[in-house]
């Protein structure tokens, strides 16, 4: 690995300027959210787009081949096309707030409709208002799980959700990624019951400007009688639902305080979604809309080396295990949607 050290918070908010805000419904027919990233001025921002069935807005803006906008803002939503309205209220407060940043918030969307019970409950320019409210103050520690666009987030047929981490390079340049985890494949390998980016795990972690020992990910393997169990249980909950649409899409933002170009942040991004494609498999298929946003914001020197682009990939997908791990069991109108740590209680651990 390019860094096997995570940051102090080990989440997107360690490059410094990024802050994460969240805002969640869940009940009364909803299970749904917006989570919006606030970007730094003068920060350079692209966007990969590899799955084949996005749904997003202001995305070929971030082209290398266009004039590099001034975004002040990404927006990650659930709801998807009906859920890109939600960035209406983050430019609205923009507009406001951040008169350097152009009128450009692009955003992805995820497809959770219907997974509270009603089909209609779903993101709106209210609940971005609140998002961008919540990013303005989000500094620090990043909520993880049910929260924000990871809310009604389903992983194959496991809860799905928010996950984060970073990485601190040798020279000190951060990498961090976001994901909100709604895949229609697996981010758990059913053979040995582990989340396919637990391999990749940090061993140490920034403590106070030190690194000291860590281990990122507490699982144990599960044994044959518990992978037998999981399986079960998931399938009965799957079971029980209304049968699952197949239209899905991991979305994400992967940070750097590096400084590089746009046609390099855009390689940035695509570094992020090789990480996606170790971390679920197979990804970015013909229905899943698989998006992420790539944001450098030349706090540091560190250009377009190797090593930040293997870190891009590592610390995504470590994001991804993070979501897999912080979700928790929802049961709504829809059914009920089991998440890792109901299938494995024996051998998890919240994500930390």
């Amino acid at each position: 690995m390019a860094s096997d050290i995570a940051g102090e918070h080990n989440a997107l908010t360690d490059v410094p300027g990024v802050r994460v805000g969240h805002a969640t419904r869940a009940g009364q027919g909803a299970l749904t959210g917006t989570t919006v990233v606030l970007v730094p001025p003068g920060a350079v921002t692209s966007v990969e787009v590899r799955g084949g069935g996005p749904a997003t807005r202001d995305t070929a803006a971030l082209n290398p081949r266009h004039p590099v906008p001034q975004v002040g803002a990404i927006t990650l939503t659930g709801g998807s096309a009906y859920g890109l309205a939600a960035a209406g209220g983050v430019l609205d407060w923009l507009t406001e707030n951040r008169p350097d940043a152009t009128a450009v918030v692009p955003v992805a969307a995820l497809f959770d409709l219907g997974r509270g019970g009603d089909f209609h409950a779903r993101p709106h320019a209210e609940l971005g208002t609140e998002a961008v409210l919540a990013a303005a103050v989000g500094v620090g520690a990043v909520e993880q799980g049910n929260v924000g666009a990871g809310t009604g987030a389903v992983s194959a047929e496991m809860k799905g959700g928010i996950g984060t981490a970073s990485a601190v390079l040798p020279d000190g340049t951060i990498v961090a990624a976001l994901v909100a985890l709604n895949s229609h494949h697996p981010a758990v390998d059913p053979a040995s019951g582990l989340p396919y980016g637990f391999p990749l795990g940090a061993t140490a972690r920034r403590r106070g400007g030190a690194a000291v020992p860590w281990a990122e990910f507490a699982l144990t393997t599960p044994s044959p009688d518990a992978l037998a169990a999981a399986s079960e249980r998931l399938a009965a909950s799957a079971r029980e639902r209304a049968v699952r649409t197949p239209l899905n899409t991991v979305i994400g933002v992967v940070a750097t305080s590096a400084t590089l170009g746009s046609g390099e942040a855009y390689r940035f991004a695509g570094a992020a979604q090789d990480g996606l494609a170790v971390a679920v498999r197979p990804a970015h298929g013909v229905s899943d809309g698989d998006t992420i946003f790539a944001v450098a914001t030349g706090a540091t020197p560190t250009g377009a080396t190797p090593e930040l682009f293997e870190a891009a990939s590592s610390t995504f997908a470590r994001a991804i295990v993070h979501a897999v791990l912080s979700a928790r069991s929802v049961t709504t109108g829809w059914g009920h949607i089991a998440a890792y740590e109901e299938l494995y209680r024996q051998c998890s651990a919240r994500s930390s």
